[in-house]
Formats: structure tokens, sequence, C-alpha cells
């Protein structure tokens, strides 16, 4: 894929497969609402999730987007990076919420529920150091770009 493309692809996912390295070596996968956020993509979780534990020890990641349901519709997104905590922790649930959810309401039992999620959370900034990708519609059809 193009990076627009690949650009495109992640926008219409919902799920990221995160791959973090765990204690013994081995990788440790889980599945992850995220968002892109001034270009970035970024994920929140539970600050003593095992990702996040993980992530403190090594920062190194790998995450996968795929779709289709046949070989000739397989498609996705491979990516190797480093992650990053940022303290920008509102504005990342903000934008996973929304993309997931939509807009969360004025109401003061949806701010009290976002609040208390919110402080059992961490943000995380994934930075891909290395991409790859398929699209094999276009092998399919023996398109070349």
């Amino acid at each position: 894929m193009t990076p627009a493309e690949v650009e495109e692809f992640l926008a219409g996912q919902k799920t990221l497969i995160v791959a973090t390295i765990g204690r013994n070596g081995l990788p440790h996968l889980a599945p992850m609402w995220f968002a892109v956020l001034d270009g970035e993509i970024v994920f929140c979780t539970d600050r003593k999730s095992q990702k996040i534990v993980n992530l403190q020890r090594d920062p190194r990641c790998s995450v996968l987007a795929e779709a289709g349901e046949t070989y000739d519709q397989l498609r996705g997104v491979h990516m190797e990076g480093v992650t990053e905590f940022t303290p920008d922790l509102g504005r990342v649930v903000d934008a996973v919420v929304a993309r997931n959810f939509g807009e969360v309401g004025d109401s003061d039992v949806e701010r009290e529920a976002l609040r208390k999620a919110m402080s059992r959370r961490v943000a995380v900034i994934f930075r891909p150091t290395r991409t790859a990708s398929w699209d094999h519609r276009k092998l399919m059809s023996g398109a070349t770009s």
C-alpha cells in the first residue's frame, strides 16, 4: 500500500493488535482501540495492565491491523516502533472515545463515568520505525500500485 492507502486503511479500522515484550522475552498480544491524534497513533489502557508493565520495561512494540474474510480480500498493516507515555491523557481518551463511541455528551453521568475511567488509565503514543502493508485485492486484480 502507498502511505496514503495505509493512512486510509487505518482510519477504517477500530482495533490494533498490540504486541509488547514480556519479561520472559515472549510477545504479549492485546487488542486495543486506538485513534490517530495529530498524525500519531495513540491508545489508552489501565495503568496496571500487562502491556503497560511491559512497555515500562521495554518501549519497543509492534502493532497489526488487518481486514478481509477471504484470501483475495486480505489486507493489513504491520508496524514496528517505540512507545512513549504522554501526560495528555484527556486528549487521548477523548480521541479514542470519539472514534469508537461518538462524542461524549454533556451529561454529568457521562462526564463522571469518563473521569473515573481516566483515573486508572495511562496514554500511549506509538511511533512507528518500520511499516509493512499488503492488499491482496491488488494482487488478485493485477494492479501494480
